[in-house]
């Protein structure tokens, strides 16, 4: 689809500034955080190739440019992006169905962060062939990164008629704000200024930590891929609705005052889906460049 081929420019290095640790405003610390963690799993050869992608001003580091998409879809030229970072699903049905729900307004299919997520996760597989010229990788890992966090934030696959929390209007603590931007920065914000000193990379540490222990006999669940491709955004997408349903929607209707009960309760499940972002962001990429390294391999013997 054409529509999914666009180009890097040297413009989005002053637009990467407001992404980095420093300036972080899940909203950029989410997705730092997903890309950060995803780093530390991949695989030499995934390693390598992610290098190879990343522009120069990034200084290999992919966790620094996992908001640029946030950044650009906005932008006239780039506005057929926005609706690539989410899934509308039918009100109170608390399910998902790509068939069904992967398209945008004007009801062309595929134009959902699921339908993204396989759409650059295929154009990744054409590294390193001939084919690799037809697409724009750079890009490609720049999307397929920061939508595998999008697809782990509940309220992303939420309900049509609030936009996935977008116009439930509700206060977390005395701040006014609404359910969706809650879950994507506030739960996070507060557990870094609470539980973390302020500082993103010991919250980071944390989840990786429970990462190696609390959930480790987990992880291999999170990798695996029923449907033996490269990614699998549908079953991410199941999730993502049972939890919007079971733990962002309850107890938060327009008018609500969150405060430590909610939080307290929500962040477990915050920090568990940046955990699983991350994993599975890693194995895709692992999966992708480890094949095209074992066929490069094959071609020159």
């Amino acid at each position: 689809m054409d529509r999914f081929r666009f180009f890097l420019t040297w413009s989005v290095v002053i637009s990467m500034d407001s992404a980095l640790p420093g300036a972080l405003c899940w909203g950029k610390e989410g997705h730092y955080a997903t890309c950060k963690i995803a780093e530390a799993l991949l695989s030499k050869a995934a390693a390598d190739a992610v290098q190879q992608l990343l522009p120069d001003y990034a200084e290999g580091d992919l966790a620094s440019l996992c908001s640029w998409p946030d950044e650009i879809k906005f932008w006239h030229k780039y506005h057929w992006s926005s609706p690539l970072h989410y899934i509308d699903t039918p009100d109170f049905r608390c399910n998902y169905d790509y068939s069904r729900d992967c398209h945008n307004a004007q009801g062309e299919r595929d134009m959902c962060v699921a339908g993204a997520i396989n759409n650059y996760t295929s154009q990744l597989t054409t590294y390193g062939t001939l084919s690799d010229e037809r697409y724009n990788l750079t890009e490609a890992l720049l999307f397929l990164s920061h939508f595998m966090g999008d697809i782990h934030q509940p309220l992303h696959v939420g309900f049509t008629g609030d936009l996935g929390g977008n116009t439930i209007i509700v206060r977390w603590y005395r701040r006014k704000a609404n359910l969706h931007h809650v879950w994507d920065n506030m739960i996070i914000e507060t557990a870094v200024k609470d539980f973390y000193g302020s500082n993103l990379t010991l919250m980071i540490q944390g989840i990786q930590a429970n990462i190696s222990d609390i959930w480790s006999n987990d992880v291999s669940t999170w990798e695996r891929c029923s449907t033996n491709k490269n990614a699998s955004p549908n079953p991410y997408a199941v999730e993502s609705i049972g939890l919007a349903c079971k733990w962002a929607y309850r107890n938060a209707t327009p008018g609500t005052i969150l405060s430590d009960d909610y939080f307290l309760s929500r962040l477990p499940i915050v920090e568990k889906q940046l955990a699983k972002g991350a994993v599975r962001l890693a194995a895709t990429l692992n999966h992708i460049f480890s094949s095209k390294m074992v066929d490069r391999q094959i071609a020159i013997i």
